[in-house]
């Protein structure tokens, strides 16, 4: 970053130096200039992006969260803003439209050429979550029957169109795909070569109504850094890029971590949120896990009689259902990481609830061994075994719903990661309330 610092950039745009301000800010990462035009008050923050080159203002627009691109699109003039949006990747113009309010979006598609409007259009028309919202349709093809020679000469003139070059894909007369070639082989090939005699084939591509995920997976397993889109009849319609995959990658842990926290997914970052958009995010699961530990009270309530006559079994009920809780918790992580990294697949539900099986009856044996001593020596013998026997029990239940929970989540339709830890936590407590003082009741006799 450049030596100069907040303060001095303020006095600059309180002295109207924008011949200062553009020398200084075009000398500055895109991501920096972002992350300062964002801490300063608004006036500021309007006079400083109105004084960038106009070849680094759309950059620095598309870096910016969703609640400062809308407080600055409310302070710009119509041109201003027709000239940031046009200037915008594809991708990112999609991607920036589809997060904002109707009434906004609608504003900025009147703002845009007819040719903008036309590929801005055409990347809406695909599913929400699709890879067809995530591509750029600017791309550069070739013909397999072209020689290199050709083919670089209509890279030099087309480049500079697009978004990357790195990889050339091939397309025969219907603009069919039908291999790629990377610029390494074309610049090392002769002037000569055929496109077809040095192009590999058939490209890994992905249909534009696929999953963005499923992209994600396709890159990580290939080792691409762009990735060819194309359409039911195998049309290349667009590529998707690197940027765009570590884009989502964060976008979709951080989906997950919220949902497996009970929390629905934030747009924004904590520090950022409204107090209001953080109840709402989180109200909704707690009451819904809170009727589900009403019902586990009820049936300890059930158990009343039980508990007054052996009083030693209520020192062991949390640390029955906390070792439950948790081992599923385990399970349910180890399930849903695997789900999303695609090393798991919903097909193979039988064969990891039986191995989870195996390794829970291991793990509740171990527990059990562990607190069958305190309960001798708390309650005698008969309660010593009671809390092994549903500690081993317990566990091996949690493992088995942990496992089987997400997956089947995921078979209906929902998102695996819902169902981590508070879910399944929950789950075990009122099934191992159930399964310990059943057990309880008919040892002892109660």
């Amino acid at each position: 970053m450049a030596v100069f610092e907040k303060p001095e950039i303020r006095e600059l745009i309180e002295a109207r130096d924008w011949t200062a301000l553009r020398d200084i800010m075009s000398k500055w990462r895109i991501p920096d200039i972002a992350d300062l035009i964002s801490e300063l008050d608004k006036e500021c923050r309007v006079l400083l992006f109105r004084s960038l080159p106009r070849s680094i203002a759309a950059e620095v627009f598309a870096e910016f969260d969703s609640p400062d691109r809308e407080a600055l699109l409310r302070d710009l003039t119509d041109e201003e803003t027709r000239q940031i949006i046009a200037g915008l990747k594809p991708d990112d113009r999609t991607a920036i439209l589809e997060e904002l309010p109707g009434q906004v979006t609608q504003r900025l598609l009147n703002l845009l050429s007819p040719e903008d409007l036309e590929k801005a259009r055409f990347l809406l028309g695909y599913p929400e979550g699709s890879v067809g919202r995530l591509m750029t349709p600017d791309y550069v093809a070739v013909r397999p029957f072209w020689t290199v020679e050709t083919a670089m000469e209509h890279l030099r003139r087309m480049g500079r169109q697009t978004e990357t070059v790195n990889v050339v894909y091939v397309t025969d007369r219907l603009w069919q795909l039908v291999g790629a070639v990377s610029l390494r082989q074309l610049v090392l090939a002769q002037p000569t070569d055929l496109i077809s005699s040095i192009m590999t084939t058939p490209a890994v591509s992905l249909s534009a109504f696929a999953d963005r995920e499923e992209a994600l997976r396709t890159m990580n397993k290939y080792g691409l850094f762009v990735l060819p889109v194309v359409d039911s009849s195998g049309i290349l319609v667009g590529l998707v890029t690197g940027d765009d995959m570590l884009e989502l990658a964060t976008e979709e842990e951080t989906e997950d971590f919220h949902k497996g926290a009970a929390v629905t997914p934030l747009r924004v970052g904590f520090g950022e949120a409204t107090i209001g958009l953080l109840y709402k995010s989180r109200i909704g699961w707690l009451m819904a896990l809170i009727f589900m530990n009403l019902i586990a009270a009820g049936v300890i309530a059930r158990y009343e009689h039980a508990i007054s006559q052996v009083v030693a079994l209520v020192f062991f009920m949390p640390l029955i259902i906390g070792c439950g809780g948790n081992a599923g918790a385990q399970a349910a992580t180890l399930v849903v990481r695997d789900l999303a990294t695609g090393d798991a697949d919903y097909n193979d539900v039988f064969r990891l609830i039986a191995k989870e099986l195996g390794v829970s009856l291991m793990l509740g044996l171990t527990i059990s061994l562990i607190v069958w001593g305190p309960g001798v020596l708390q309650g005698g013998a008969t309660v010593g075994w009671v809390v092994a026997l549903s500690g081993v029990i317990v566990v091996a239940m949690s493992g088995v719903l942990g496992i089987a929970t997400p997956m089947l989540m995921g078979k209906l339709g929902f998102d695996p990661a819902a169902s981590s830890s508070p879910l399944i936590t929950s789950l075990i407590d009122l099934l191992g309330v159930i399964v310990y003082f059943s057990i309880a009741s008919r040892y002892l006799n109660l």
